[in-house]
């Protein structure tokens, strides 16, 4: 469930008209629900509510939104953050997230982040690597402190996902293999710096079906089991996230997070562990929407092109992956047509439905691309020198931009001349 929806035939979000909105603060803009952020939090942290011993920590991922409004938002409800970057911590912190419900995951965490890490005194980093683990335990070391860590694995388990948001099988860069996780365990409780207290997986995004998670958590349970026969102490199990959102109006929606809070509960039964989760899509993604206006209309040899003003460096993820996001018109509209939507970027690739059947809308209209609260302004950029897409946060019948959209003069002001130009 998301809030937005059509009032006096305008789409809005919650109590805010969208069509307003776009006069006031310009298209291409991003729109987020803080209604729809809090419930979608709320719905999840109900599914895994008892499982596993103590409280069960909810860290959002902050890569799929990492906007502070979005992160204070769900901060103030107890979300924790799974970051991967020096940056996405400096973020959870600022947005008010506890240092003691940050993971830092990540294949390839330089020194500085690891310092960054350990001077804020995270819950825990999911180690990637053995490298890693001596990184981190000169780091810890120099630092005079003691760190928490669990071992990120690899278990070889197809996602069934898109290749390119696919992390768990025996080919992708993330995780130690199972069959050296053992060995990376002691590795890491030699350092006397270094406190293995658990193990992470995360096999993907937008997973459909709860077959292959279930899979991997099976493989996890096995290795508790051994590296407790082992001798060590195993009091965190971090599960990961994935699970997808229905983007599709014409495909089954994917599993509701109390189908896979009851997987869960069945699959970790007699761990004995306090189990961490990081959601991240299925928090933001239907929470936003993108708002832009009709350039033109343009007919072509054998296609209609719908040209406006959003581009793919605005919204990558068709572009990128060939993701579907589904078109609103803001002003409803019983006409129908088939058209290719498109931005102005000079690429064939600036795509965002190909022959799609959508709403009839002409030069001057507005439209809506649905589920764009994850991996949208996020993986925004300026190319073409373009302006970098702005953030609106809505709540109730309240407004307020929390990322200014920046300008050509603002990309240029970082700029400088070398020497023998000026």
């Amino acid at each position: 469930m998301d809030h937005f929806d059509y009032r006096g035939g305008v789409l809005h979000a919650e109590d805010v008209d969208l069509a307003a909105l776009a006069a006031e603060v310009g298209t291409p803009v991003y729109v987020y629900s803080a209604a729809t952020l809090e419930r979608h939090f709320r719905v999840f942290a109900a599914a895994v509510a008892g499982l596993g011993t103590g409280d069960p920590l909810v860290a959002f991922a902050c890569k799929a939104n990492p906007n502070l409004s979005v992160l204070a938002t769900l901060a103030r409800l107890g979300a924790g953050a799974d970051v991967v970057s020096a940056g996405e911590l400096a973020r959870a912190l600022a947005a008010g997230v506890p240092a003691n419900r940050i993971v830092f995951s990540g294949v390839g965490k330089q020194v500085f982040e690891l310092q960054a890490g350990v001077e804020a005194g995270i819950l825990q980093f999911n180690v990637e690597s053995e490298a890693e683990i001596e990184m981190l335990a000169a780091v810890a070391q120099a630092a005079g402190k003691r760190v928490d860590i669990a071992v990120r694995v690899n278990p070889g388990v197809d996602a069934k996902t898109h290749a390119k948001i696919s992390t768990g099988g025996d080919d992708n860069k993330f995780g130690i293999p199972l069959s050296r996780a053992g060995a990376a365990f002691a590795q890491a409780a030699a350092h006397p710096s270094l406190r293995p207290v658990g193990i992470a997986a995360h096999i993907g995004s937008q997973l459909s079906d709860l077959g292959p998670l279930e899979a991997t958590f099976g493989r996890m349970g096995g290795l508790v089991a051994s590296l407790r026969a082992a001798g060590h102490s195993i009091e965190r199990v971090d599960l990961g996230g994935g699970l997808g959102v229905p983007y599709r109006p014409d495909v089954a929606a994917p599993p509701s997070p109390a189908d896979y809070g009851a997987m869960v509960a069945r699959a970790t039964k007699g761990w004995d562990v306090r189990l961490i989760f990081e959601p991240g899509r299925l928090i933001a993604g239907n929470a936003g929407v993108l708002l832009s206006r009709v350039i033109l209309v343009k007919q072509g040899v054998g296609k209609a092109f719908v040209v406006i003003d959003a581009a793919m460096n605005d919204l990558l993820r068709p572009s990128l992956y060939g993701a579907w996001h589904d078109v609103q018109a803001v002003r409803a509209t019983d006409e129908r047509t088939t058209a290719t939507l498109v931005g102005p970027i000079c690429e064939s690739g600036d795509t965002f439905a190909d022959d799609r059947e959508m709403p009839t809308v002409k030069a001057g209209d507005l439209v809506a691309l649905m589920t764009a609260g994850a991996y949208g302004a996020t993986m925004a950029s300026t190319y073409n020198s373009r302006d970098l897409v702005p953030e609106v946060m809505v709540s109730g019948s309240d407004h307020a931009v929390v990322s200014a959209r920046r300008v050509a003069a603002d990309m240029m002001a970082l700029d400088t001349r070398a020497p023998w130009l000026v």
